[in-house]
């Protein structure tokens, strides 16, 4: 299928490991031209050399509120037809190990500069009267995962900030979703792994290899499987779906909504 996305631009956050690498590379495979947002320079310049004509980058903490102007900066006037809004998650706790600092940190790194993006580059993509906001999250907004409250929590204030506003917006031609990845082969489920070993005394891989066995398909996804639905969802084929969240999770969420 051609997506209908060559030479469009994207902002694609956390542009150099997992997901959003995935996103990028498959975004420049279509022939589209990216914005690639991360913090290490070295990987940034490794994705530019990779599609130069393809690739701008842009070094820095997206959540923090100058790299945000910088990036408005880097946009320019030029019509931008979709962001992929991604950054890694709070550290692994329980309710009881947080502290109030954890959460402010939390609201910070999962909320606050994902309602700062919105409204920065929303209102230009509804004078063009298209647009595509993509919010990568986590399965737990639908099934909370053990050892994540600070994920638990925030991720579920992002579905309802993204709802709203897709409700609000929806003949204004941009539509609004969110991914929530399950177990993938990437760095970040490491971590879960990792608190779970710590508190049960089990070997690393023991516990990997429990988890797996829980997941109805039997493997953990790659990266690569969540790229190809982030991609659609990202191209014109997809204007008749918005503020909806779509489970990319091998079946391990058991609900039925």
């Amino acid at each position: 299928m051609d997506l209908l996305i060559r030479s469009q631009l994207f902002v694609v956050c956390g542009a150099t490991s997992g997901f959003g690498k995935a996103i990028a590379e498959m975004l420049i495979a279509e022939g589209a031209n990216i914005i690639a947002v991360a913090r290490g320079e070295e990987k940034l310049h490794a994705l530019y050399l990779s599609a130069p004509q393809q690739v701008e980058t842009l070094a820095g903490d997206i959540s923090e509120e100058p790299v945000l102007e910088l990036l408005k900066e880097t946009v320019g006037q030029r019509q931008l037809h979709g962001i992929v809004v991604n950054a890694g998650g709070p550290p692994a706790k329980t309710v009881l190990e947080t502290t109030l600092n954890d959460w402010d940190e939390a609201y910070r790194k999962i909320l606050r500069w994902k309602v700062a993006i919105t409204q920065t580059f929303v209102p230009a993509m509804m004078k063009q009267g298209y647009g595509r906001m993509l919010f990568v999250e986590s399965s737990s907004v639908k099934q909370p995962l053990e050892n994540l409250v600070l994920s638990n929590s925030l991720r579920v204030a992002v579905v309802g900030m993204v709802k709203t506003l897709s409700q609000e917006i929806a003949r204004s031609g941009v539509t609004l979703n969110i991914l929530g990845p399950g177990s993938h082969d990437t760095p970040a489920i490491n971590r879960i792994y990792q608190k779970k070993s710590e508190q049960t005394g089990l070997p690393f891989d023991e516990v990997k290899e429990k988890a797996i066995n829980q997941i109805p398909v039997g493997f953990l996804g790659t990266a690569q499987d969540f790229a190809g639905l982030a991609a659609w969802l990202l191209s014109p084929h997809s204007r008749y779906i918005t503020g909806q969240t779509i489970t990319v999770d091998g079946g391990a969420v058991r609900s039925m909504l």
